[in-house]
C-alpha cells in the first residue's frame, strides 16, 4: 500500500490549526489536519468568547488577510461589546460572547468544506526529517528539513512541511487539588511523544501553566442577586465581509468574590497545587487563579466575577475570573459564597493544566524552526495564551508552510504593520517566561494598529499573498473606494469659510447640523463602517501623521539586514552578553536586534558601525 502524501501536514484541530489548515489549503497546499477528534475540532477550551483588548484587533487582522476567526464569530456570537469607548480610538476593542458548541460547530463545516483540506482523526507520535546536506548562508542553524510524519500504529504520511499547533497538550497533567490526570483538556488526552519527538529534534522545551474556572448549572442560578451586563445597541461586527450583526443578542452577569472567600481559599492554600508545590512551571500573569489574586492584591475585599453563557440555550455558566485547580471540596464551598450562586450545581471542575512548550527564541518570524526546515510552530506550543493569539499564529504558519512547499519566499509581518506582528516579533526577539497575552499597550503604533483599519493595513497583502478571495476583494474595494469619496467631499465642502473636515475636528460634532444641507452626506452618514474611520482619521490626524513619521524613522532601521552568518563575537567591543544574546536570537535586522532583552542603545550603535565596515 503507498503511503500517504500531503504538502502540508496540521498537527492539531484548536484555534491556531484551523487558521492555519484554512490558510495553507486556501494557498493550494494539499492539507491535512491531523487531531484526536474531529468533534474537538475549533472547541473553546477556556471562556467561550472572542476578542478583548488588543485581542479584537487581532481578530480583525486575521479576517482581513483572509482568515476564519471573525466570520465565525459573528456567525455564533450571543453578545457583543465594543471596549474602551470611554477612550482614544488606538484602544477600542471588539469582543464578543460566543455560543460554544455552535462555534466549533462552524468551524469544523468551514473547514470540511475547505478544497485541498482532509481531516484526520489520531495523533503524530514522531516527525521524520533528513539532514540539510550543507548549511545555507541565510539558514545556518538548519541542519535538517520535514520529510514526513509518523502516527500512532505506525503510518507514515510524507509531507514537505509540519505545523504543531499541539495547544496545551504536548505531555500535558491536569490538576484539580492533589488529583492529577494526563491530559490537555477534560475528557482528551496528552501528547507525550510529540515532545520527545521535538526534543530529538534538537528543540529544548519549557513547561507552562494555565488554569479554568468551574462551570455551574444556569437553573441553580439566583440572578435576581447578580448586576446585568447586556451588550451594545449597535453591535459591530469582527468580518469586514459583514454589515452588521442580526441575531438577538443575551446579557450577562456581574457578581464579585468577599472577604468569607478569600478566607477559604488562604485557609487551604497548602491544598492549592500552585502553592503546595505540586505545580512548579509559570501561569499567565494577566489571567490569574483566583488563589493567586487573593495572595497578591490582598489588600482587595473583593474581585469581580462575569456570569457568562456558554451558549444561547446551554445549561451552563461560565464563572469568569475564579479559575481555580483548588480541590473539589474547596470550589463547591467557594461558589456557594458567591452572591447569587448560593444554591449553585457545579457542572465542571476547575482544573490547571501544564504542558510543554517551545521557548520562541528557536523560531524565527516566518514561525519556522531555525534548526529543522520545513516545521512550523504555531500557537501555545510557543508560549502564548488565548485563542486570538493562537489564531494569529496560525494563519502565518499556515501561509508560509505552503509557500516553503511552493518554493516561494516566505513572508512576515513587521510590528507597523500588525498586532499580530507585534506579537511574533516580542516572542522570536523578547522570548517568553510566562504565557504571552497580546494588549494595545504592546503596540508602539497602536494608533495606526486600530480595529476599524485592519483591511486597509492588511487586505491588500492578503490578497497578494493569494488569501484574500474574489469576493473579500470587491467588499474591500468597494469600501476603500467609499473611504477616499467621503475623505474628497469632507475636505473639498466648505461651511462658512471652513471645510467640512475641519468642523469634525471638534471632537463634540459628528456632523448632525450639516445632515439637512448636504443630502450626500446624509449618505454617507449611514454608512457607519466608512463613516467611523474617516472620522477617526480626521480628529485624530495630527497624532497620526507623527506616528507615519515614527513608522518611517523605525523602518529605517528594520530595513537594516543583519547577515543570518554573522558572527557576533567578531564585533570590537561588543559585551559578552550582548554577544550571547544575539547568537540566541539570531535577530534578522537591526531594529529586532535592538529589541532583544538585556540590549544597550551602546551595542547597537557598535554594530551600525561594524556593519557598515562588511
Amino acid at each position: 500500500m503507498a503511503r500517504a502524501r500531503y504538502d502540508v501536514v496540521v498537527i492539531g484541530g484548536g484555534h491556531a490549526g484551523a487558521e492555519a489548515a484554512w490558510a495553507a489549503a486556501g494557498l493550494g497546499a494539499r492539507t491535512a489536519m491531523v487531531t484526536f477528534r474531529r468533534d474537538a475540532i475549533g472547541r473553546m477550551s477556556c471562556n467561550p468568547a472572542i476578542g478583548g483588548i488588543g485581542k479584537g484587533q487581532m481578530v480583525r487582522e486575521i479576517d482581513a488577510l483572509g482568515g476564519l476567526m471573525g466570520v465565525v464569530a459573528d456567525e455564533t456570537g450571543i453578545q457583543f461589546r465594543m471596549l474602551n469607548r470611554g477612550k482614544g480610538p488606538a484602544v477600542w476593542a471588539p469582543r464578543a460572547q460566543s455560543d460554544a458548541a455552535a462555534y466549533a460547530a462552524r468551524i469544523r463545516h468551514y473547514l470540511e468544506g475547505r478544497s485541498n483540506l482532509t481531516i484526520l482523526e489520531g495523533a503524530v507520535e514522531d516527525i521524520i526529517v533528513a539532514p540539510v546536506p550543507a548549511p545555507r548562508r541565510d539558514a545556518p542553524e538548519r541542519v535538517s528539513e520535514v520529510r514526513g510524519v509518523v502516527l500512532t500504529g505506525g503510518r507514515r504520511i510524507d509531507t514537505g512541511a509540519v505545523v504543531v499547533t499541539a495547544g496545551t497538550f504536548l505531555d500535558a497533567l491536569m490538576h484539580t487539588g492533589t488529583q492529577r490526570t494526563p491530559g490537555g483538556r477534560v475528557g482528551e488526552p496528552a501528547a507525550s511523544g510529540l515532545s520527545a519527538t521535538l526534543r530529538r529534534l534538537g528543540l529544548r522545551l519549557g513547561r507552562l501553566k494555565t488554569g479554568t474556572p468551574p462551570r455551574v448549572r444556569r437553573e441553580t442560578v439566583d440572578f435576581s442577586r447578580l448586576e446585568v451586563q447586556p451588550g451594545d445597541a449597535k453591535p459591530v461586527p469582527f468580518s469586514f465581509l459583514h454589515e452588521r450583526i442580526t441575531q438577538p443578542q443575551v446579557v450577562c452577569w456581574i457578581s464579585f468574590t468577599n472577604e468569607r472567600i478569600h478566607e477559604l481559599i488562604r485557609a487551604n492554600l497548602d491544598r492549592a497545587p500552585m502553592y503546595s508545590g505540586q505545580i512548579r512551571s509559570r501561569g499567565p500573569r494577566y489571567c490569574p487563579s483566583i488563589e493567586d489574586k487573593v495572595v497578591r492584591f490582598a489588600e482587595k475585599p473583593r474581585h469581580q466575577l462575569f456570569l457568562e453563557p456558554e451558549g444561547r440555550d446551554s445549561d451552563r455558566i461560565y464563572l469568569n475570573g475564579i479559575s481555580t485547580s483548588l480541590p473539589r471540596d474547596v470550589q463547591r464551598q467557594m461558589v456557594a459564597l458567591v452572591p447569587g450562586l448560593e444554591n449553585a450545581d457545579i457542572v465542571q471542575w476547575g482544573y490547571a493544566v501544564e504542558y510543554d512548550f517551545v521557548p520562541p527564541e528557536q523560531i524565527d518570524a516566518t514561525l519556522m524552526t531555525r534548526r529543522v526546515g520545513g516545521l512550523f510552530l504555531a500557537g501555545q506550543v510557543n508560549g502564548t495564551s488565548g485563542y486570538e493569539e493562537a489564531a494569529g499564529q496560525g494563519l502565518v504558519a499556515g501561509v508560509n508552510a505552503a509557500r516553503w512547499v511552493g518554493g516561494q519566499p516566505q513572508v512576515t509581518l513587521g510590528r507597523d504593520q500588525a498586532y499580530i506582528g507585534v506579537m511574533i516579533d516580542d516572542l522570536v526577539t523578547r522570548g517568553v517566561t510566562e504565557p504571552y497575552r497580546m494588549f494595545s499597550s504592546r503596540a508602539e503604533h497602536r494608533l495606526h494598529l486600530r480595529y476599524d483599519n485592519a483591511d486597509l493595513r492588511l487586505t491588500p497583502l492578503g490578497h497578494a499573498w493569494g488569501l484574500v478571495d474574489e469576493r473579500r476583494w470587491r467588499r474591500f474595494e468597494h469600501r476603500r473606494a467609499e473611504i477616499e469619496a467621503l475623505r474628497a467631499f469632507l475636505s473639498q465642502t466648505r461651511e462658512r469659510g471652513r471645510s467640512l473636515a475641519e468642523w469634525l475636528r471638534r471632537p463634540d460634532d459628528e456632523g448632525e447640523e450639516f445632515l439637512v444641507a448636504y443630502p450626500r452626506l446624509a449618505e454617507f452618514r449611514q454608512k457607519e463602517n466608512v463613516w467611523a474611520t474617516v472620522l477617526v482619521e480626521i480628529r485624530y490626524a495630527g497624532y497620526i501623521e507623527r506616528q507615519r513619521r515614527w513608522i518611517e524613522e523605525f523602518r529605517a532601521l528594520e530595513d537594516r539586514v543583519i547577515p543570518a552568518d554573522l558572527n557576533y563575537r567578531t564585533v570590537p567591543h561588543l559585551r559578552m552578553e550582548s554577544v550571547e544574546r544575539w547568537e540566541a536570537v539570531r535577530p534578522r535586522n537591526v531594529g529586532q536586534a535592538a529589541r532583544v532583552s538585556g540590549i544597550h542603545p551602546t551595542d547597537v550603535t557598535l554594530l551600525l558601525l561594524h556593519l557598515d565596515r562588511l
